[in-house]
C-alpha cells in the first residue's frame, strides 16, 4: 500500500511539474478518456429533436452514472446541413465501458429517449454519427471547465504521418507549449491523443475564449513568444505534423462545458 501511494505521489508531482499552470486540486494521475461525437443533421431535419434527446434523456442518464459534465456545441457559423458535436469525459476507460454498458438497461434513459429512438425510419435526423476515443494528455489530465457566459470553443486536430511524429509532437506540448498557451489566455479545455477513430495517428484538443476578437489575440501572443520560438526551432520536433484542421464552435443552451 505505501509502495502504491509513493507512485501515485510520484506521478502527481510529475505532473504538476510538467504543467505547474494545473497545479491545484483537480490535479490527477489517472487520465480521463474523451468521446468526441460529430452529428451531421439532415436537410430539412427538425434540429431540436436531437437537442431535447441530449437535454432530456442522455445528459440526464450519463450525470446519473457519474459522468459530471456533458459537453454539447454547434457550429459557431452554422453550415448546411447543420452539425451538431458532443463531448463526454470519462474518468477511465473502465468507467466508458461500464457506464455505457449501464445506459443500455437504465429505465430512465429508456423511457427519456421513447421519442428520439420513435422517429421514423423513412424521417432520421441524421445519416449517422462519427465518434472517436481519446486518452488525456499526462501533463493534462483532466478536462478544464471554462468561466464566462459568452464563449467560443477552438477544435483544433493535428494529423501526422506516423505514430513517432505524433510521439515527439505530443512531448512538444509536454516540454512547454502548456504554460505558453496560458500565457496567451488561450484557454484549454482538454488535450486528447485519438486511440480510436479515422484518420490516425492524430491528437485533437480544444480552447477556448470570449470572443474571436480575443482568440485572434492569443494566438499572435502565442506565435510571438520566446519560448514557442525556441520550441519550434528545436530539431527534435521538426516535421511532425503534417496537416492541421480546426473547427469553431459555439456551446448549445444545454451544454454543461
Amino acid at each position: 500500500m505505501q509502495r502504491r501511494k509513493f507512485i501515485q505521489s510520484s506521478l502527481a508531482a510529475t505532473t504538476v511539474a510538467v504543467n505547474p499552470a494545473l497545479a491545484h486540486e483537480k490535479y490527477q494521475a489517472q487520465k480521463e478518456v474523451y468521446e468526441w461525437r460529430e452529428y451531421e443533421m439532415r436537410f430539412g431535419a427538425d434540429q431540436g429533436q436531437l437537442e431535447n434527446y441530449f437535454k432530456t434523456a442522455l445528459i440526464p442518464a450519463l450525470n446519473k452514472l457519474g459522468v459530471k459534465t456533458v459537453g454539447v456545441f454547434k457550429e459557431w457559423r452554422p453550415s448546411d446541413p447543420a452539425k451538431f458535436y458532443l463531448l463526454t469525459p470519462y474518468a477511465s476507460f473502465e468507467s466508458y465501458i461500464s457506464i455505457n454498458t449501464k445506459l443500455k438497461s437504465d429505465a430512465d434513459y429508456i423511457k427519456n429517449s421513447s421519442a428520439y429512438n420513435s422517429l421514423p425510419a423513412d424521417k432520421p435526423l441524421y445519416d449517422r454519427f462519427t465518434s472517436s476515443l481519446m486518452t488525456a494528455f499526462e501533463g493534462w489530465p483532466a478536462l478544464t471547465l471554462p468561466s464566462g457566459a459568452s464563449r467560443v470553443f477552438e477544435l483544433r486536430t493535428y494529423e501526422a504521418a506516423n505514430e513517432d511524429a505524433l510521439r515527439r509532437k505530443i512531448k512538444m506540448f509536454h516540454d512547454g507549449e502548456f504554460p505558453i498557451f496560458t500565457r496567451a489566455k488561450l484557454n484549454p479545455v482538454f488535450f486528447g491523443e485519438v486511440i480510436a477513430g479515422d484518420r490516425m495517428p492524430r491528437l485533437t484538443y480544444m480552447l477556448t475564449c470570449s470572443s474571436m476578437e480575443e482568440r485572434d489575440k492569443g494566438w499572435s501572443a502565442f506565435v510571438a513568444d520566446a519560448a514557442w520560438k525556441k520550441l519550434v526551432g528545436d530539431p527534435q520536433y521538426a516535421n511532425t505534423i503534417s496537416k492541421i484542421s480546426n473547427t469553431f464552435l459555439a456551446p448549445t443552451a444545454n451544454s454543461q462545458v
